[in-house]
């Protein structure tokens, strides 16, 4: 879990909740979360705090992380709202460092991108099914889908203040990204799946190591898949294939040897 250095606003859902865990695992009575029954943590029970500080700290695999998440879930959803405060306590360095890249550019909206996050997260830790892997990598995804929705709803509200006047046609190729893709997969130069990884990555929301958690390979395959696609993608586009009619098999074919 990273940290952020983005200076926050006191009074911001994501302080709210620091604030709320620090009265949380103070002393003289910490909530404590039991660690014996998780092989490769120490074979003891810790305060939150400490929790947290070993999960910043230690580089423990998946299945060591989600174990955890499993039982600080559990905990939050049978527990009561101290282990509520608590789960989000030890996530609080990551959901910073997700707000803090989400609202990057958007100032004004980083208050409601943090609570935003803060709610995503707390959705998924009462909803998400805890038995398939990558709980961690899940329940990041969901906070940051969150938080991301309040940046994307800003894309629209206003028109540029250097917009020119006039008219003039359009670069070919033109159109959105998307479209090129589409193209793109039509011609056969790359498939359907690698057209949707880009889209998914590059233009949406998606994390590639939460589609690669569903797909079963890990990040750096789907890197090197899209990035084999994106050079193929850009070829064409050099060329003009993706300008004017889908290129022909043997073009085609021709594009893919280059």
């Amino acid at each position: 879990m990273a940290t952020t250095t983005r200076t926050r606003t006191a009074g911001t859902a994501l302080t709210t909740a620091e604030k709320a865990f620090e009265l949380l695992t103070c002393e003289p009575a910490p909530l404590v979360f039991d660690a014996r029954p998780i092989p490769g943590l120490p074979d003891t029970t810790m305060p939150l705090d400490e929790l947290r500080k070993l999960l910043l700290c230690g580089r423990y695999d998946s299945d060591i992380t989600d174990e955890v998440w499993r039982q600080l879930a559990h905990h939050a959803r049978r527990r009561g709202p101290a282990w509520v405060v608590g789960a989000i306590g030890v996530a609080l360095p990551a959901l910073t460092h997700l707000a803090a890249k989400v609202s990057r550019g958007y100032a004004r909206h980083a208050d409601d991108v943090d609570s935003e996050v803060l709610a995503g997260f707390l959705h998924a830790l009462r909803t998400a099914d805890l038995a398939p892997p990558r709980l961690w990598l899940r329940l990041c995804w969901a906070a940051w889908r969150a938080g991301a929705s309040v940046v994307k709803a800003d894309d629209g509200e206003e028109l540029p203040l250097d917009l020119p006047s006039g008219s003039r046609s359009p670069r070919m190729p033109y159109g959105h990204p998307d479209l090129l893709l589409g193209r793109a997969a039509a011609a056969g130069l790359i498939t359907a799946e690698a057209a949707e990884l880009i889209s998914a990555t590059r233009f949406g929301d998606a994390l590639i190591e939460h589609l690669a958690a569903e797909q079963g390979v890990t990040a750096s395959v789907l890197r090197m898949r899209r990035r084999r696609a994106e050079r193929v993608v850009a070829a064409a586009v050099t060329r003009g294939d993706l300008s004017g009619p889908i290129c022909s098999s043997r073009r085609r074919d021709a594009a893919l040897a280059a």
